[in-house]
């Protein structure tokens, strides 16, 4: 049985850093989470430059080892470390930033609010930051990554 306090906490955790990770990559250039923005909005910018592509996988890092090391971090942690529990207790880490993810980040603050800052230059006003279908689809997305990593994550420490 997964012991709901600390998934709770595990959760709460990871979502805010990786939220904080994410957003500090967005904020310093919009144009280095390009790859995640919806076709519409990417066929209407350049691609992304030699610098840019080096400066989002530099300042990327940070965002990815978090989203990736830390559900292994919170699994280690627990006490029982039965191999169902292990799955549902990283599945319920990663899918809580997923659906954090889906519903505040994409959905409220993307597609509602669309600050400024998340809009790219050059595609201003453009009818994909409104387009909650792409987002869904990336949240569904989401939910297999979650639990491939689950997996993943239960796997290697249930067996080290």
């Amino acid at each position: 049985m997964v012991h709901t306090s600390q998934l709770l906490i595990d959760s709460a955790i990871y979502v805010g850093i990786v939220t904080v990770l994410l957003l500090g990559l967005v904020l310093r250039n919009p144009r280095f989470m390009l790859q995640d923005y919806p076709p519409g909005i990417r066929a209407e910018v350049p691609p992304k430059t030699r610098a840019e592509k080096r400066q989002s996988a530099l300042y990327g890092l940070p965002f990815l080892l978090a989203l990736l090391v830390m559900p292994f971090v919170f699994a280690f942690r627990l006490a029982d470390r039965s191999f169902s529990r292990l799955f549902l207790h990283a599945f319920g880490v990663v899918w809580a930033f997923n659906l954090w993810d889906w519903l505040v980040l994409d959905w409220l603050v993307f597609c509602t609010i669309t600050p400024r800052m998340f809009v790219i230059p050059g595609s201003e006003g453009h009818p994909a930051y409104k387009d909650y279908a792409f987002h869904f689809r990336g949240f569904l997305i989401g939910t297999f990554f979650s639990l491939v990593m689950a997996l993943l994550v239960a796997t290697v420490v249930y067996f080290v």
